[in-house]
């Protein structure tokens, strides 16, 4: 048996509005919860795969420098 996390992920938060997206971040965040890894992940890819390079650049500076 198979399962696709990534496509369930994908129908669960399918046609969320900017404030639902936001209240899932801060949601996965605040809590803190292995299990939200994923859907935080997903919805990066949502992201990465919309963004143009100067937006995807940003984003890498900004990441970098939260790990230091």
């Amino acid at each position: 048996m198979s399962f696709n996390l990534r496509g369930a992920i994908m129908s669960n938060i399918k046609g969320s509005s900017e404030q639902e997206v936001e209240a899932t971040i801060v949601d996965a965040i605040q809590r803190g919860e292995e299990k939200m890894l994923p859907g935080l992940g997903v919805l990066f890819e949502v992201y990465w795969k919309n963004a143009n390079e100067q937006d995807k650049d940003a984003i890498c500076q900004q990441i970098s420098q939260g790990l230091q």
